[in-house]
């Protein structure tokens, strides 16, 4: 299969995960550069796709550093942070309450991760937001998946902490 088909398929098939994957990890839903420019890096690196991994693992560790590089001169998680303490308060007339809930708690999600060390918070994003295995997960980070496995059950422990100790919880608690 030519080249530009099998990315044309893959696209097809793995453009909403590398997007939803980059999403949650740039904290910013204007990811159309990063994923065009994915898919863009992914063509030109084909030959070296060797099928020990499947393409989504491929393609979102591709996703994952083109982000890294993108934001290399700023804190992502700082760029993150400032997102949303920019758009959590603003909340739109048509927004029923369900949905204004639903923001609130992503905020507080995403404030949650940003709190976690790197490594958790690597692991969260791939096993917990894009929903890779922890084999493929040990592909992209270039861990065992033993030690994907410890790391994940570590940061899930850690950020459960920080959601049930935050002011979100006891709010709705109290």
């Amino acid at each position: 299969m030519e080249r530009g088909h099998q990315i044309e398929k893959w696209f097809i098939q793995y453009e909403q995960d590398v997007t939803n994957y980059l999403v949650y990890y740039t904290g910013s839903v204007d990811v159309d550069d990063l994923v065009q420019e994915t898919f863009l890096r992914a063509l030109k690196a084909l030959s070296q796709f060797k099928n020990d991994s499947s393409p989504k693992t491929w393609l979102i560790s591709i996703a994952r550093n083109t982000a890294i590089d993108f934001y290399r001169k700023k804190s992502v998680w700082n760029r993150l942070k400032q997102i949303l303490d920019y758009e959590s308060p603003k909340l739109h007339e048509q927004d029923t309450g369900e949905k204004i809930v639903r923001k609130m708690e992503y905020a507080y999600l995403y404030e949650a991760i940003n709190e976690l060390k790197p490594t958790y918070r690597d692991v969260i994003l791939l096993r917990g937001i894009a929903e890779l295995s922890s084999q493929e997960a040990g592909q992209v980070l270039g861990w065992t998946e033993n030690k994907v496995n410890v790391t994940f059950f570590r940061a899930v422990k850690k950020l459960n902490e920080r959601l049930k100790g935050g002011e979100y919880f006891e709010s709705i608690e109290g």
